[in-house]
This record gives structure tokens, sequence and C-alpha cells, in this order.
């Protein structure tokens, strides 16, 4: 559990002059280094200052209400295929503003019995961002914890939309035919740069044909601490990047919605990658979880009647009929987020496939 905390001000201050004086007296830094102190360094970090969804990005529960119930009705077919297990635990991983899990548990109320059961539990790495989660959610039946490893051992259903692409990544160059680590350190004129380690690294493992390749090391840990549970379990995650490709080169910063320079204003716009869904598969098979998809979001979520919904939405509110199409189709045409976006879902092994894929 986590106490939570407003955003901390900034007082005049920023994490660029620390990042200097670290690099002058220590050396460049990984970029996985780089990103972490960026969105998380407990005075300056993006995410422990609270982020800035809906200022400087949107995500898709904020687009669509749409989004939200259907991963609600989702999660109600996803725990009667688990046998309705009694009681188990229902869990977002980097929630936002709670858009999306208010809008899945007002859809699950339909199933009295999924509502009865659930133990609800919010994970977030950013107090003020559990704080505002909690708030939104409106409810004494919601627990609050930084990591996965906090969930109780019951069964579980989890759901993460947009939480992989802010996992820190290593970047590596190939140069002469050697991988190199990327890294940020300062150039002749004390500004922050990327450079190249001068030794290539040997534990490069891939079969990219590009010269750049991103690896996220969360991954490990991440499927590691899946397959630890004792209970059964599905786990969905929603986010960009190609199905089985390595991500190349895709470190980029965000701020007041538009696309920044990532070494700009370090802690002070959000920093993401491009998911490698292949690599995560590939762990998750590793380690004896089952695994479906990665599925384009837009056949995702048409698999799980997102028309339909669309239509009854309309028909309830015509006056905000524009909106409510505008919405969902942002979220399922393919040169939107339909197919930039992908969901996958791990699960502990002997589960029946869930919905949607």
């Amino acid at each position: 559990m986590v106490r939570f905390e407003e955003a901390i001000p900034h007082g005049g201050m920023s994490l660029k002059p620390l990042l200097k004086s670290m690099i002058e007296t220590e050396g460049p830094l990984p970029v996985s280094t780089y990103m972490t102190l960026c969105l998380h360094h407990p005075e300056f970090g993006y995410y422990a200052r609270g982020g800035g969804i809906g200022r400087d990005f949107t995500t898709a529960p904020e687009l669509s209400q749409v989004f939200g119930e259907l991963l609600g009705l989702w999660a109600v077919n996803t725990w009667r295929g688990m046998d309705a297990p009694t009681p188990f635990t229902l869990a977002e991983w980097g929630g936002g503003r709670g858009t999306l899990m208010r809008d899945a548990r007002r859809a699950a109320a339909l199933a009295p019995d999924f509502m009865a059961a659930h133990q609800l539990h919010m994970l977030d790495a950013s107090p003020a961002l559990l704080g505002r989660q909690v708030s939104a959610l409106e409810t004494d039946l919601v627990a609050a914890h930084s990591g996965l490893s906090e969930l109780p051992h019951d069964p579980l259903i989890l759901i993460a939309n947009e939480l992989l692409d802010c996992l820190p990544a290593r970047a590596f160059s190939r140069s002469g035919g050697q991988w190199h680590e990327k890294l940020v350190g300062l150039t002749d004129d004390g500004e922050l740069g990327f450079g190249l380690s001068d030794a290539p690294n040997i534990d490069v493992e891939t079969t990219s044909v590009e010269d750049e390749i991103e690896v996220q090391p969360g991954f490990e840990a991440l499927v590691a601490a899946l397959a630890a549970r004792p209970q059964p379990f599905h786990a969905l995650f929603v986010d960009y990047g190609p199905s089985s490709s390595a991500p190349a080169d895709t470190l980029r910063g965000y701020k007041d919605g538009a696309q920044v320079d990532p070494l700009a204003i370090p802690g002070d716009a959000d920093l993401t990658v491009d998911v490698d869904f292949g690599r995560l598969a590939r762990l998750a098979r590793q380690v004896g979880l089952e695994v479906a998809g990665p599925l384009p979001q837009g056949l995702f979520l048409g698999a799980l009647g997102i028309e339909t919904r669309m239509r009854q939405l309309i028909a309830e509110n015509p006056e905000k009929a524009p909106d409510i199409h505008q919405g969902v189709a942002t979220l399922v045409e393919p040169d939107k987020m339909g197919e930039r976006f992908k969901v996958i879902c791990l699960s502990s092994a002997g589960l029946p496939s869930p919905a949607g894929f």
C-alpha cells in the first residue's frame, strides 16, 4: 500500500541540471536510466508529479467511454470462463485518471455476481496518480499499490492500457557489424545529447535488419512476476508497437499534445517507446504462460461488439452522435489507433482462450 501525496511543486527547479551533474560525475547514462529518472525521479519525475493526461497526450478511455465499457464486459466474460472464482482480484495497472476502470465497472454492474465477487485494486508507480484514481472511482472497495508483487494471491484479472510503452528501454546501434549501446551524455557545448558506448555489447540478440533497436528489460520481470502467481489469471495489455519486429529508434517525448525532442525538457514531458510485442510473447511462452494475440486494437474491439455499443449510445444520446462516432472511429480505424495499437493477453496455463481473440 502506498501513501497518497499531492504532486510535488517545482520550486523553480528542474531535472536537467541534476542529469548534467550526474553525467559529469559518473559518465553517460543508458537510455533506460535516463527514461527512469525522467519519468519517476521522486521530486522531478514526470509521473511522480502527476503526469499530463489530457494535456500532453490522450488515451483511449478519454476518447470514448465505450473503450472502458467493453473491457468491463470482457472482464465479466473472462471471469466466468475462469469458473467465476469468489473472491477474485480485478486490477488496473497504470490507470491514469481512473476513467477506464470507472467505465468498466459501470458496464460490469450488469453482472451483480461479478460485482459481488471482485476486489478492486489499482497499481501505479505514481502516488499522485493513485490518489486521483481512487478519488475518481468513488468506492471504498479499492486498494492501491505501487507494483504487481503487492497484489493478493487470489485469482486475478489485470488490465493495463498504455503501460508497457513507459517501461524504460535500452537502445542499441549497429556500427561496423557490432552493437553499441546508445547513451545520453553531454555535447561539447554542455547540452544533453546521444552518443554510443566505446565498447561493443556482445549480449544483444536480434534478427532485426535495422541498425537501431530498443529492448525493454522490464519484460523479463513482468512475465516472471505473472508466472510466479499461485492462482489463475488473465493479464490484458493494450499499447502501441509492431506485432513481431523489434522497434527501432522510437524514443520520443510529448508535451502539450505535440511531439518534442526527448532530451529537451527532461521531467516535463512524457517519454515513450514502441512496444516489442513479439519479444513479450516469446518471453511469456518461455516461462509457461499462454499468449493470445497480439491483435490490432480495431479487430479486438470489433470482436467485443463496439459497433453495437456505439449504436446504443447514439440512440440514448442523439445530440452527441457526432462526438460518439468520432471517438469510436479513432479507436478502430486502421489509419488512427485501430492498427497501430495492439492487444495481448498473458494467461496462466489451462484457462479458456479469452474473448476477443
